[in-house]
């Protein structure tokens, strides 16, 4: 790996408390598990899309701004959920038809909505990339069981706000971050096709997780560092637990293979 690519993954392997176990690596390079990593990554680039868009709609704009950003993601949708559409023309429909402005009284609105605008923009770009990747394998679509990984972080996530926002914060940036780190481990075990996509995927992932860290930090303010600082060492060990406990359904994000 170049030595730019070390330089990302460094910040990320010190934010993350555990390296993804040899064990799952071993399983996701075998042949026979390569449809439902593509596929559990494809379910992924969407449900990013989705949790960010959540984000701008519940925390940063108006009605009319958040239905423009529902119709964006519409027929990213519509093909997953419901099986509708031709997914070679989503590639024209990554657009938002107009622009989205913050809430007046939400201070830091625009920085949200410009963090997670880009951050929609780049996922369902990835989403379409792993639908081109399955259709050059002959790796058809089908629905897939949710992964334990995103559940077992976000029940975890304090019920009143700002902390609530905050704490979600903090949860995207380890869903990237090991997002990042899985992409960088399966790169040298995979063929050219999958490890030139994998590598390529590697700088967008790392900004998205100092991108939520960022928005995290903001939006606790001054003299709060130390409760942050607690948070995210609180979910780093949540997150670590279930990379490295033994886990019977092999997704992209899960644990040992059991």
């Amino acid at each position: 790996m170049q030595a730019e690519h070390q330089a990302l993954l460094e910040p990320i392997n010190q934010f993350l408390q555990c390296s993804t176990p040899q064990a799952w690596i071993e399983a996701a390079k075998k042949p026979e598990n390569l449809p439902m990593v593509l596929l559990d990554h494809l379910v992924c680039e969407l449900k990013a899309g989705q949790q960010a868009m959540y984000l701008i709609r519940k925390y940063a704009v108006d009605k009319e701004s958040g239905d423009a950003l529902l119709k964006w993601l519409e027929p990213f949708e519509r093909l997953i959920y419901k099986k509708e559409g031709d997914w070679r023309e989503l590639a024209d429909k990554n657009k938002l038809s107009k622009s989205v402005l913050p809430k007046s009284n939400s201070p830091y609105g625009q920085d949200l909505i410009d963090k997670m605008v880009l951050l929609i923009k780049e996922e369902l770009h990835h989403f379409y990339q792993v639908l081109e990747i399955m259709d050059e394998y002959n790796i058809e679509y089908r629905s897939i069981t949710p992964a334990r990984y995103a559940k077992g972080l976000i029940r975890n996530v304090k019920t009143y706000e700002p902390d609530t926002l905050i704490d979600k914060l903090i949860i995207g940036a380890y869903i990237e971050a090991r997002s990042c780190e899985r992409f960088a481990a399966l790169a040298p075990h995979v063929d050219k096709r999958l490890s030139d996509f994998y590598i390529s995927l590697l700088r967008s992932e790392a900004r998205h997780y100092q991108d939520y860290l960022a928005l995290a930090k903001q939006i606790a303010g001054e003299g709060n560092e130390d409760k942050v600082e607690e948070r995210i060492k609180f979910f780093g060990e949540i997150e670590a637990e279930l990379i490295s406990s033994p886990d019977t359904d092999f997704k992209f994000h899960s644990g040992v293979p059991a």
